[in-house]
């Protein structure tokens, strides 16, 4: 079984995964919680790790804090592959609703240029708060798909955006436009609670695959998935978690959240998440590979 944390900042915590392929190397992406030491601490921040068979992770590196809107924090990363490069959309955090999503690009999955114009995007209109989180970015219909979280005017319902870029045009922050006035997703089921955030992409002859997290951390947030034709409408492909959390006494017993959904040079799947059994205290990284049936997703091996 895959299992991975970072223990570098005082406590076992690692979140938020994201993993790409460069050659015959895995990167994953992560986020890592403030440090124990106040006088160390520099607020959230994102490590690198990786590996040669999706199993066994080292962590190698982290991202750094350059630029003034990274100041007091950065998380949750996606990253995806285009033209041989690594692109990483990953949040500023500790800004509250001003929180909004940046970007970097790589060559060889460690070192990172940072954009520019960051931050690159967060959300206008009437039926948000103007926050960004959880960015994961998809190529689809010629463009780019920039999927976020954000929440309703008085912030407390979390829920789904998405905005497009053309795949030519670096990703700065005159290159988004947001696709909707509206949420794409956001919770109605019970399991839901008043949240879904993380999206996780996956394309499959020609629809678009969406693995989200419902319910805030630890309430416990547990994992779904919905199906699109155009990437904005979105059905729900089950009434219930595709992946729960875990039993009582199991390492993910206080959840199993934020997924990533990785989609390997083979066409297997492989859905890694976040999960722990403190509340909260610590926060482990695996895996589970995805079988598909009917068009339909399921846990392999479950």
């Amino acid at each position: 079984m895959m299992m991975f944390t970072d223990i570098d900042r005082g406590r076992p915590m690692a979140k938020d995964p994201a993993v790409v392929r460069n050659g015959d190397s895995y990167y994953m992406y992560y986020s890592m919680a403030p440090h124990v030491n106040k006088e160390l601490d520099s607020g959230w921040g994102i490590g690198i790790a990786r590996s040669y068979d999706l199993v066994e992770w080292r962590k190698i590196g982290e991202v750094p804090q350059e630029q003034e809107c990274e100041r007091n924090g950065i998380c949750a990363p996606g990253a995806v592959v285009l033209d041989g490069r690594i692109h990483l959309f990953y949040q500023t955090y500790g800004n509250g609703p001003k929180d909004a999503i940046c970007h970097a690009v790589s060559e060889d999955g460690v070192g990172f240029r940072k954009n520019d114009s960051n931050p690159v995007f967060r959300p206008t209109g009437e039926w948000n708060n103007g926050r960004a989180i959880d960015a994961d970015a998809i190529p689809f219909g010629g463009k780019l798909l920039l999927y976020f979280a954000t929440r309703d005017p008085l912030g407390e319902i979390q829920m789904q955006g998405v905005a497009t870029a053309e795949l030519d045009s670096g990703f700065g922050r005159d290159a988004w436009t947001q696709a909707c006035d509206e949420s794409i997703l956001k919770p109605e089921l019970p399991w839901e609670e008043a949240c879904i955030e993380a999206a996780a992409l996956c394309e499959r002859e020609g629809r678009l695959y969406m693995f989200y997290a419902g319910a805030y951390n630890n309430r416990p947030q547990q994992i779904g998935c919905a199906v699109s034709d155009d990437g904005i409408r979105w059905k729900r492909l089950f009434d219930e978690p595709l992946l729960p959390n875990g039993e009582p006494g199991s390492w993910n017993e206080s959840e199993s959240g934020h997924p990533f959904l990785f989609k390997d040079a083979d066409g297997r799947t492989y859905l890694f998440y976040q999960g722990n059994n403190d509340m909260g205290r610590s926060w482990y990284l695996s895996m589970t590979e995805i079988g598909w049936r009917d068009g339909l997703p399921f846990i392999m091996n479950k």
